[in-house]
């Protein structure tokens, strides 16, 4: 059982190593940015569709109330032409209508205040997509200014200059023993041609004695 957990915890280490990696965070927070204005998009159509079902309900409302006001009319009429039956179907209308006016003004002033909460959430929405923007713009700039001193670093480490360094000392040695060799010759050849003289006799003089 230890060496399959131990098997376990190497994979997982390893999937997470390779998912961190894969996380690029230009890439990811493009995704974000882009998953983000799908859902601005999505709320944007829905809000689009709570204006046009207002609309719909401020239609329904106004016909409504100008059918009871025409049914109101006509009863009225009817009443004063002694039309009673006309007056009754009239006035049935009317109530049928007023009946509709009640749920339709219920509806559109529920409908009213989902409009309400679903603007402010699109207003919010849109609100965290702009500091994203400007956020992910920020974290961008930050990134390439830390590749950058990441690449300078990694150049300055593999910089490898001692050899070179220990070679110039070698070859200024060098130098300086040609210079030491060529002043000593220079010395020699300056030397008077009587010293070589009288050393040549005393060394002569004692082979002889010899």
């Amino acid at each position: 059982m230890g060496i399959f957990k131990r098997v376990k915890h190497v994979v997982l280490a390893d999937i997470h190593d390779t998912i961190d990696k894969c996380e690029d965070p230009i890439r990811m927070t493009k995704q974000y940015i882009r998953e983000l204005e799908e859902q601005l998009e999505q709320a944007q159509q829905a809000l689009a569709q709570q204006f046009v079902l207002e609309q719909k309900y401020e239609r329904l409302i106004a016909d409504a109330e100008e059918m009871i006001a025409k049914r109101a009319r006509q009863a009225k009429l009817a009443v004063e032409k002694n039309e009673e039956p006309i007056a009754k179907m009239a006035l049935q209308e009317k109530v049928a209508y007023e009946k509709k006016l009640e749920l339709y003004t219920q509806q559109y002033s529920t409908l009213k205040e989902k409009t309400t909460v679903l603007t402010e959430k699109v207003k919010q929405l849109y609100e965290t997509y702009e500091q994203l923007k400007l956020k992910q713009m920020q974290l961008m700039t930050r990134f390439y200014v830390a590749e950058t001193m990441k690449q300078m670093d990694e150049a300055i480490t593999s910089f490898h200059y001692d050899h070179i360094v220990k070679g110039f000392a070698r070859m200024e040695e060098k130098v300086m023993l040609l210079e030491a060799e060529a002043k000593a010759r220079s010395a020699i050849q300056t030397l008077p041609p009587q010293s070589f003289d009288i050393e040549v006799e005393q060394q002569l003089k004692q082979l002889k004695g010899e």
